[in-house]
């Protein structure tokens, strides 16, 4: 896709052999879900999202596409019948969406919390940002958040200070919903900023997510947790064991079936590809992207810029 105002990447380039550019952003999460008009009409109403393209495949699969203006946030791809959502299988903790300013964050949060098919799950003030936290109709966990000003993190020998500290919602919503977002908050715009994953196992996570894609390590002590990131954001992947320690390969079920991940340019492509040859991991190669599975199964795609919706309904 575009890049976004709020990409959270900086503006100069690293492309090295190890590492992924500092000017990468996190694309659309697709889904698998087992009622589709049920999690569009969730994520239209909680989200105010709105559908931007779908299409029916052979065997009558639909998949459809929903964001902000042209900016998708999700591809959901309706598979009924499949097992539900596992929370103590690795997989999907939450996508994390991200808002320019507090009261956007305040908008979608409200939105969000007077869906009566929202799951509240709490908050946190992690220090380089605000977060509420739901989960939707079929376990698939979501984080709205805003980011603190950059100068106002703390770093200590390349290692981000965070912490979860309590915000009180409604107090939130007091200070900072102004009338004209709480009643057009899609009109906002959002990023789809982080992904925060479920894995069997910390230090297999940071082999295949640090050393062999080339995220490098921002948070690498927190128990049972890693979060990582390109070009000095506090985290544009997290994985942690806390519901999924053990877990092993991933069985086809609801829920995560991408993570997806849009690279500058073919150098991008072509370094990354070599890391994964290095490391003996199969992967598909397109020319506009690189797909590889990750050790739990869940499928990785990073992609050249300017991916459309026509291609995010192709994979």
């Amino acid at each position: 896709m575009t890049a976004s105002p709020l990409t959270s990447s900086t503006s100069a380039r690293t492309v090295g052999e190890q590492h992924l550019s500092a000017d990468l952003a996190m694309d659309a999460v697709t889904l698998r879900v087992g009622d589709l008009e049920l999690m569009s009409s969730y994520y239209e109403n909680a989200l105010a999202l709105q559908p931007i393209e779908e299409r029916a495949r052979v065997g009558g699969e639909v998949h459809r596409v929903l964001g902000r203006g042209d900016v998708p946030f999700f591809r959901l791809v309706a598979t009924p019948g499949l097992p539900g959502v596992d929370p103590s299988q690795a997989g999907l903790f939450h996508t994390a969406i991200l808002f320019e300013d507090q009261a956007s964050l305040a908008g979608t949060v409200l939105r969000a919390a007077q869906d009566p098919r929202s799951r509240f799950a709490g908050t946190g003030d992690h220090l380089v940002s605000e977060a509420f936290y739901f989960t939707d109709p079929e376990g698939n966990g979501i984080e709205l958040y805003w980011d603190r000003p950059r100068d106002q993190w703390q770093w200590t020998n390349g290692q981000v200070a965070m912490d979860t500290l309590f915000i009180d919602p409604n107090k939130y919503l007091a200070e900072h919903l102004t009338d004209e977002v709480g009643a057009t908050p899609g009109m906002r715009p959002g990023i789809v900023g982080h992904v925060h994953l479920q894995v069997g196992d910390v230090d297999t996570a940071r082999r295949f997510y640090v050393d062999t894609l080339g995220f490098e390590t921002t948070a690498g002590s927190h128990p049972g947790a890693l979060f990582a990131a390109a070009g000095g954001y506090h985290h544009h992947v997290a994985m942690n064991t806390w519901n999924s320690r053990g877990a092993g390969p991933r069985a086809t079920a609801l829920g995560l079936a991408d993570v997806a991940i849009t690279l500058p340019d073919r150098e991008d492509l072509d370094a990354l590809a070599a890391r994964l040859s290095r490391a003996g991991l199969s992967f598909a190669d397109t020319g506009r992207s690189v797909r590889v599975e990750d050790p739990w199964g869940t499928p990785v795609t990073l992609s050249l810029p300017g991916t459309d919706t026509e291609e995010l309904l192709a994979r």
